[in-house]
């Protein structure tokens, strides 16, 4: 029976296919266990549309076996432990115990480290040896790479890539010492046990390198190396978690994409941090003919940034400095197609001009320049952190994306709107259409932002950008009670993915119970199997914003197909071989509480663009790894451990896809509570969907406090668990429909039974006693 614990993911073989094997990464490096590349983030090699990540050969690929005639009982154990952020491999028998470790350093991310470690089991035994298989090549297709002088007993590889993104661009140097491994390593007789630990540090200098690896040898010299980094992870997850009193297959998801997307993170409070943006498949993916070369695409902005927002806004932040080292190209962008202001790249690497191999999604998919500044309307909402819009070149973002739509859009007199027209929406399956709807209402989105943002800082505000804001056409069908999804659209006409159902979240736009309800049923008929996984997540959300329980599981529970085995965990009828989970309850303020939660375009070689997007690859058919158990009841768990996400539920596509987990992450922390981060405060309605009683959420950023939120199906609790200094200003929760305000404090938990509210400052007395007479809440 497998362990009841959501935070290790074990095997007993790997995949087949080494593409869904591990990944391990850091905010720098990143590589798949036994892969024999590995990635440094912002080194891409290639001109323009050519551009992927640079690969670099990974000391790392090393294979830990047994020696010879040790005799069929050994036992092969493959584990990722999410606690440590380590992957580990163990071989086993009535003699000895082996344990390969390989992990990303979280404090060091120059470094990455693998650990051999032998222990005695049968005192009686001699000598244990085991074999290291390495196979490492100093050689790169991406690199012009030399062998320099060794330094502290670690081999020198240092070079640049071989073509910059632009011409006259800078080609990226880099620079690797690592350790060399033996062929074998062996316990001497008399000895217990013996740990033997080999470097790799990676950085843009040699100087970097070199100052890298001897703080790595300091901590070697300790003893600490493994201990710094597992410490690291362990405070991670003390500081924010997601859990959930439901089945084991769905906390397994749950950790297995929080962990994916935090390794992808710099640690807290990490010094020089430089973010170069989030891709599809993550800093492990995007070599040359893989998971999208490495680009940035709105994945980052609209699918990722929420859930990084909620936890670290420090390193939301420096995803939004990612798209103003870019404006630059962006700028140059919207002048290369006619149009005025910022048109950010549907495919950006480093410099920010448009590197897709296909001029029809760079020139049509306009909408990331919406998603772009929603991510910084959550986040200027989220934290007040005005320094980032007044002097680090948020403001000059927002209001260059406001003039790029005021060019774009063009007025229909016969209608009396803007229209804007030759778009391609989220639905790939159509391009060049009129009016776009998720488009349009992001371009009043980003419009009305971009005025209260220029009233904040003492902008003008210029007559055009509310004009359009307001006379836009937003498609609508008067008599089918829809929003059709672009000027003539027929309802059956299959769409790709999640599209007009992103209107409500996570683009804010107002909906009647029953327009909502009629837009998630003519686009749920008609959305392809074969699309990506974020997709069904957005449909759980709106489901449970109409409290409708058992269709918002069905529709969530579809993304466990994009789980792949052996790694995952997946829902399906009771059997032999199925654990069915207790009904315990959340919290030690719930009576007969059971028990405490834990804390908590695929390009094909030969092919240069061969799908639509970058949630775009097809796969053949779906292959439905989950049902939800009969009966109603709750669901039960099958086990697959370990968890590792592939763009399409068939196995193609991008793999380690951070955007499925995102939007995976999102119809939790968004859907299930109801949380929505507006200018007044942080909103929430909670409910729990068929086979979750209890939800807690730890570590919840918002303006400088850190809060836990928690709640079962008829009680919650928030809780301040601190301030980041006395600028944070002090909370109180409002409750509606009664209004009662109850004030947060740090440390002191506050409950009540289910209800709606916001999070918000708290009103001054005076302003209390004013605000008697009954108001709708925003």
């Amino acid at each position: 029976m497998a362990s009841e614990d959501p935070t290790l993911f074990t095997a007993h073989s790997l995949p087949s296919d080494p593409r869904l094997w591990a990944t391990v990464t850091n905010a720098y490096l990143g590589t798949r266990v036994y892969h024999d590349t590995l990635h440094v983030s912002g080194i891409y090699n290639g001109a323009r549309g050519a551009t992927h990540r640079a690969t670099l050969p990974s000391p790392l690929n090393v294979q830990l076996e047994a020696p010879a005639g040790t005799g069929h009982q050994l036992t092969k154990t493959f584990i990722l432990d999410t606690n440590t952020g380590s992957f580990l491999h163990t071989l086993e028998d009535s003699r000895f115990r082996a344990s390969q470790c390989i992990y990303a350093h979280r404090t060091l991310p120059h470094v990455l480290v693998l650990s051999v470690s032998l222990s005695r089991l049968d005192a009686r035994s001699g000598p244990i040896t085991v074999l290291l298989q390495a196979a490492f090549s100093p050689e790169s297709p991406d690199l012009d790479l030399h062998l320099g002088p060794d330094f502290q007993g670690a081999r020198y590889l240092y070079g640049h890539t071989l073509t910059p993104e632009q011409p006259g661009g800078p080609q990226q140097e880099v620079h690797m010492l690592w350790t060399p491994v033996p062929p074998a390593l062996t316990l001497g007789e008399g000895e217990e046990d013996r740990t033997w630990e080999f470097l790799t540090v990676v950085g843009g200098s040699q100087a970097e390198a070199q100052a890298c690896l001897l703080e790595a040898l300091r901590l070697q010299a300790k003893g600490t190396l493994y201990t710094a980094h597992a410490q690291a992870w362990v405070q991670l997850w003390a500081d924010c978690g997601l859990d959930v009193v439901g089945p084991l297959a769905l906390r397994q998801a749950l950790r297995g994409a929080l962990y994916y997307l935090l390794s992808a993170l710099p640690h807290p409070g990490a010094p020089g941090y430089i973010c170069h943006g989030l891709s599809p498949g993550g800093l492990s993916n995007g070599s040359r003919d893989e998971c999208y070369w490495g680009h940035v695409f709105w994945d980052q902005d609209l699918w990722l940034f929420p859930n990084i927002l909620l936890f670290h806004p420090e390193a939301a932040r420096g995803l939004l400095e990612y798209r103003v080292r870019t404006l630059a190209g962006a700028l140059d962008n919207a002048r290369n197609l006619g149009y005025q202001g910022a048109k950010f790249a549907w495919e950006s690497a480093g410099s920010g001009l448009e590197v897709c191999p296909e001029d029809i999604y760079g020139t049509q998919e306009i909408h990331i320049n919406g998603a772009v500044v929603l991510a910084f309307e959550l986040y200027y909402h989220s934290t007040q952190d005005l320094q980032l819009f007044q002097k680090a070149g948020g403001w000059e973002v927002v209001s260059a994306i406001a003039e790029f739509w005021c060019s774009r859009v063009e007025w229909s007199p016969g209608e009396e709107k803007y229209h804007l027209r030759g778009v391609m929406p989220p639905d790939e399956y159509h391009s060049g259409v009129n009016n776009s709807v998720y488009t349009n209402v992001l371009v009043q989105n980003s419009l009305r932002f971009a005025a209260v943002l220029a009233e904040d800082l003492g902008q003008p505000v210029p007559e055009q950008w509310l004009a359009v804001a307001d006379k836009i056409k937003v498609p609508f069908d008067l008599k089918q009670n829809f929003h059709p999804e672009f000027d003539g659209y027929k309802p059956g006409e299959e769409v790709k993915q999640a599209d007009v159902v992103l209107l409500g979240y996570p683009v804010p736009f107002s909906l009647s119970p029953q327009v909502r309800r009629k837009n998630l049923e003519i686009y749920e008929a008609v959305t392809s199997p074969q699309g990506p996984a974020m997709t069904w997540s957005m449909f759980a959300v709106g489901w449970m914003e109409l409290k409708d329980t058992r269709r918002a599981w069905d529709l969530l529970e579809r993304s466990f197909a994009n789980i792949t085995e052996p790694f995952k965990a997946s829902l399906a009828p009771a059997s032999a071989h199925t654990l069915i989970l207790p009904a315990f309850c959340l919290g030690p303020w719930l009576a007969g509480a059971g028990a405490q939660l834990g804390e908590g375009s695929q390009r094909g070689p030969g092919d240069s663009h061969q799908t639509l997007g970058p949630s775009g690859s097809r796969g053949s058919g779906l292959r439905r790894a989950c049902v939800l158990g009969g009966g109603g009841g709750v669901p039960v768990l099958t086990t697959f451990p370990l968890q590792v996400w592939t763009e399409n539920a068939d196995g193609s596509g991008a793999v380690n896809f951070l955007t499925g987990m995102g939007g995976f992450l999102q119809a939790v922390l968004f859907g299930f509570t109801g949380l929505r981060i507006t200018r007044a405060g942080v909103t929430f309605d909670p409910m729990c969907p068929v086979g979750v009683s209890g939800v807690c959420i730890s570590g919840i950023s918002y303006q400088g406090n850190k809060l836990d939120f928690s709640f079962c199906e008829d009680s919650m609790t928030i809780e301040i668990r601190a301030r980041a200094g006395p600028w944070a200003p002090p909370l109180e929760a409002e409750l509606w429909p009664s209004r009662a305000r109850l004030p947060l404090s740090p440390g002191h938990k506050v409950s009540f039974p289910c209800s709606a509210g916001r999070i918000q400052r708290s009103l001054p007395q005076e302003a209390k006693a004013a605000s008697s007479s009954p108001r709708t809440p925003s």
